[in-house]
């Protein structure tokens, strides 16, 4: 007995090729409504623009379009009012669409492909939500900037440690180390927009992978998509995902950037650091020690990059191998960049939160920069400045006058004259103007350095920046 067609399932949208419906494990695979019915604000979008361009070249009635272009505002407010009908055997959001379009405006719904392919269609789709993501993240940087920025102009002179290998170092100023992570942020800021602007192609019209015999006008959908020009060679157009890997790769490098400072928050807020102080919106309790106050969101936020980091590099796999052009295996893309992004978003949200919400506790702070023998480089820059000696020579010295205040369990500005005359003779009384952590900050007045004026000139410089 030979099998028929089944009228109302999704091979009737494939075509008169494939006579029997899919097997049940093969729609669970093929299926992707579950996730990419997120993109149908974009395709609506999409369809809606292709619809206007055929019939102003003629290949579709003014009654088709029209009809089509109500039908596809009825769609989208079905979408957005929860009423929709998804239907897990139309596969994806695009044939969910344009049958629930059919089913309300009738033949002129089958109309609506006419030169186009589900290739194009999705590589439109996929590149206008990426690009929204884009701006999405530009906007929450920028906040996150100005954020540090407050907190740079609250603190430009108050000293801090400064560290590397997470041991004191030199004196800063907590005005300075929040700026640190205002230019960081301003790369990552940078890095969306310079793909924003290369995504911003429309691949539209390429159809299956070759164009279309059909005389549609490629420059027409792109302006009404806001896009800066057509895709120039169909193969590609329909076979990249360069613009959502370059979303993935500048996510990964914010997300780094959050995550260091998540740690400084989960250093800094500890009993043993006491530098900073996050409010209840911000920290969670022990479910047995009444006295912690647990910087979750931090740890959160900084567990955040494996998501991303991961999104990337899966991403990065599938793509590796794929000849021209497109593979189902691309169908695994838009699940890794919604949840990268959502990652993200939330990420800056909460930091953005978390910066304006913490106070740093400026005693604890400058008791600290005075600690550790912070102002040992001082001492050595003071002894080649003053007394001629060669670097090499004065790091030795210094190094000797740090061991010494070591063993005697003091730091460098309570040795006495002649305790540090002991190492080197030539050293005087002025020394000690140089070992303290103030005149150590103020003393850093190269371009870049920690100086409060200094501090305070790159404040002005990013208010003005910034909006």
């Amino acid at each position: 007995m030979t099998e028929r067609p089944d009228t109302n399932s999704a091979n009737q949208m494939w075509g008169g090729r494939f006579a029997a419906g899919p097997d049940a494990i093969m729609q669970a695979i093929n299926a992707s409504i579950g996730f990419d019915k997120r993109l149908y604000a974009q395709d609506i979008a999409g369809s809606r623009a292709h619809a206007a361009m055929l019939a102003a070249t003629g290949i579709l009635s003014n009654k088709d379009a029209e009809a089509i272009g109500e039908g596809l505002l009825t769609v989208l407010s079905e979408i957005e009012t929860g009423k929709f009908p998804f239907r897990v055997e139309l596969e994806d959001i695009h044939l969910n669409i344009e049958s629930r379009l059919t089913e309300i405006v009738g033949d002129a719904g089958k109309r609506l492909h006419t030169g186009r392919s589900r290739n194009d269609q999705v590589a439109v789709d996929f590149r206008l939500w990426v690009r929204d993501q884009c701006d999405q993240a530009i906007a929450g940087l920028t906040g996150l900037m100005q954020a540090f920025l407050a907190q740079a102009e609250a603190g430009a002179d108050w000293v801090m440690p400064g560290f590397t290998h997470l041991q004191t170092a030199q004196p800063v100023t907590w005005g300075h180390h929040m700026l640190a992570y205002v230019e960081m942020f301003a790369r990552d800021r940078s890095r969306f927009e310079d793909a924003r602007r290369r995504m911003n192609e429309c691949p539209l019209g390429a159809a299956a992978l070759a164009g279309t015999s059909f005389p549609i006008d490629r420059h027409m959908t792109a302006q009404a998509l806001g896009f800066d020009r057509p895709t120039a060679n169909s193969l590609d157009s329909v076979s990249d995902r360069d613009f959502a890997l370059e979303f993935l790769a500048a996510s990964s490098i914010c997300a780094m950037h959050l995550s260091r400072f998540a740690e400084e928050l989960v250093i800094w807020s500890s009993a043993q650091f006491r530098f900073v102080r996050l409010s209840d919106k911000w920290t969670t309790g022990s479910s047995i020690m009444p006295q912690k106050k647990n910087p979750d969101a931090a740890e959160l936020l900084r567990a955040k990059l494996g998501r991303i980091l991961g999104a990337t590099v899966a991403l990065f796999t599938i793509m590796k191998g794929l000849a021209l052009t497109y593979s189902k295996d691309m169908q695994e893309d838009k699940e890794q960049v919604f949840d990268a992004a959502d990652s993200l978003m939330l990420g800056l949200a909460a930091m953005t939160g978390m910066v304006g919400d913490m106070t740093a506790n400026r005693e604890v702070l400058a008791t600290a920069a005075a600690s550790g023998f912070s102002t040992a480089t001082d001492l050595a820059d003071w002894l080649v400045r003053e007394l001629g000696l060669p670097f090499r020579e004065a790091h030795h010295v210094t190094g000797t006058l740090v061991a010494m205040a070591e063993a005697k369990g003091v730091d460098l500005p309570d040795l006495t004259l002649d305790q540090m005359q002991t190492v080197h003779a030539g050293i005087r009384a002025d020394v000690f103007a140089v070992l303290g952590v103030e005149n150590s900050v103020r003393s850093r007045t190269s371009y870049g350095g920690t100086a409060p004026d200094q501090v305070r000139a790159q404040i002005a410089l990013w208010a003005e920046r910034l909006p």
